[in-house]
């Protein structure tokens, strides 16, 4: 059994990772990685096997200190429930086209396999017929046995063997490791084939949900995802940095969980009773208006309701995508798919406009014009430092250090992390302006 090495805390979910042991070190591997970016909260446990039969009595071993648990395939996921011991929420990772690319790659560039004559088990047909159309290959020769239940792996194996025997398939391409081990004892070219790490951080970040979920079994689940727009490379790890700091900040005040969900947006886990004492009865998101102020972002918000973390989950998405297609910030879906609110509202207070405001506002407007910006701009044009400034306004870059200082202070700009430079000398510093909030 191995573990992750992030200190546990009482928020972290407990997941464990089963399967054999170089995949097991993989995730992981992966997960600790993911935790040390701050895109994770969670403790991962490595349950090894070496024969899939193995995996129940690995499992029990630690069953009782999981909170969820994740399967490398289907077939040990299988083993384990036929077994009767899945006592906590479990998934597993889906073997799908994305993972046969890369062995199609490996065929032919390692093994020098034509790939048109090829025996695949695991993978449904349709996604292997859509794979090989993208490529423009024949599909007509390539052998087929689909996954089924664990009796599966029996049959792999007879199929990989007489697919060879008749000269149909110059190579195996399997996704269970006993059946290579077999197939390379009878001397049939075989290739392990191993989920993506796209693949495997879905995944990870679905057992963690799940864990989450079971934490909270007594009480209804509300989950939230937060949505960031559309940003140049440069400031979207910027702002996502931030964004992640004010949601960790609000997640602490609601007793909440946050966990990355990809590049730009983020799960919010918490309970519904949690969530409607930090958003006024569901009608004031709690950190909607906050990035809106501090980063100017206007991000979406959906929420989910369900009994389960997989159906707040789903909840949440039809959220989202209603916020999206609504023109929105932000909705709440409820247990039974309802929309409950349809949007949320959030807080405004009134900015009093004094003269040095004002004058501000005035010199964001002439920026912002120069610019060519709007607020559906992509963010890396709004991003400027005191020459840029200086050659707009045509004044001494001393004197647009000044502006650039007044337009923090009045929140109009966002002082962003000193751009670093192999020469010597000061880093340049640099703001992102935020002329949507003109509007």
């Amino acid at each position: 059994m191995t573990e992750s090495q992030e200190p546990p805390n009482s928020h972290q979910p407990v997941v464990g990772v089963a399967g054999p042991p170089d995949l097991v070190t993989r995730i992981t591997e992966l997960g600790a990685g993911l935790a040390g970016e701050d895109q994770a909260d969670w403790r991962l446990v490595g349950i090894t096997y070496h024969d899939e039969r193995e995996v129940a009595r690995e499992l029990a071993k630690v069953e009782s200190g999981l909170d969820s648990c994740l399967f490398t395939g289907p077939l040990p996921y299988d083993l384990a429930r036929a077994a009767g011991e899945l006592a906590v929420p479990a998934t597993y990772i889906p073997l799908s086209s994305s993972a046969l690319y890369g062995a199609l790659a490996r065929a032919g560039l390692e093994q020098r396999a034509d790939v048109r004559h090829l025996s695949i088990d695991s993978i449904p047909r349709s996604e292997i017929d859509e794979a090989y159309a993208y490529l423009h290959m024949p599909v007509t020769d390539v052998q087929v046995i689909e996954y089924r239940d664990p009796d599966s792996p029996a049959e792999f194996f007879e199929f990989h063997r007489d697919a060879h025997r008749s000269q149909v398939a110059e190579l195996a391409l399997t996704s269970v490791r006993s059946v290579a081990q077999r197939l390379a004892d009878a001397d049939v070219p075989v290739l392990l084939m191993r989920p993506t790490t796209a693949t495997i951080r879905s995944a990870l970040r679905t057992a963690a949900l799940l864990g989450i979920g079971s934490r909270l079994e007594d009480s209804q689940i509300a989950i939230g995802i937060v949505e960031l727009p559309p940003t140049g490379q440069y400031s979207r790890d910027q702002l996502r940095l931030a964004v992640h700091h004010i949601l960790l900040d609000e997640a602490w005040r609601m007793d909440a969980t946050v966990l990355a969900r990809d590049e730009r947006s983020y799960y919010l886990v918490t309970t519904f009773g949690s969530l409607t004492a930090a958003t006024e009865d569901l009608s004031a998101p709690p950190f909607i208006e906050r990035i809106r102020q501090e980063v100017g972002l206007d991000v979406k918000f959906g929420i989910g309701l369900g009994v389960t973390a997989r159906a707040a989950e789903a909840n949440a998405r039809t959220a989202l995508a209603k916020a999206d297609s609504a023109g929105e910030r932000s909705y709440v879906v409820g247990a039974d798919g309802t929309v409950l609110t349809s949007p949320m509202r959030p807080n405004t207070r009134q900015r009093s406009e004094n003269p040095a405001h004002r004058k501000a506002r005035t010199t964001l407007d002439r920026l912002a014009k120069a610019l060519g910006s709007d607020p559906g701009s992509p963010a890396d044009r709004l991003v400027v430092d005191a020459g840029v400034v200086a050659e707009l306004l045509d004044i001494t870059p001393r004197a647009a250090r000044r502006v650039l200082h007044t337009l923090t202070e009045t929140g109009l700009a966002w002082q962003l992390p000193p751009l670093r430079s192999p020469g010597p000398g000061r880093p340049k510093q640099l703001y992102r302006l935020l002329p949507e909030k003109l509007g």
